[in-house]
């Protein structure tokens, strides 16, 4: 019988523990290669709206068909999202190419 208590009040113990633990929010924002000003600026915006709740952030250009062909693009356009949301969060992994699409993670400041 003992022992089945210490297993209960262990299990109380880990149940309160898990309730007091923080979840990590991960948040996506997806670019094309080719992604227009006007577009960028909105989603940068939600992107700092992100940061500021304390969610991290995913961002990834996604290539289509023969658009693999603007990597360059691509990496210059997730450097210059690190750059403008630099007051609001740091670069957690730089751009990096995965198949298809190249992502960034960018975590809040506390």
């Amino acid at each position: 019988m003992d022992y089945k208590k210490f297993l209960y009040e262990q299990k109380k113990r880990d149940k309160a523990l898990k309730a007091k633990a923080s979840k990590v929010v991960v948040k996506e924002i997806r670019f094309g290669p080719q992604t227009d000003d006007h577009d960028y600026n909105f989603k940068k915006k939600h992107a700092e709206k992100f940061l500021k709740d304390g969610a991290k952030l995913k961002a990834f250009v996604f290539f289509k068909g023969r658009s693999i062909v603007f990597k360059e693009q691509g990496h210059i356009l997730l450097l210059r999202l690190a750059q403008d949301l630099e007051e609001f969060g740091k670069v957690e992994q730089m751009p990096k190419l995965e198949g298809k699409r190249m992502t960034m993670f960018i975590a809040p400041k506390k």
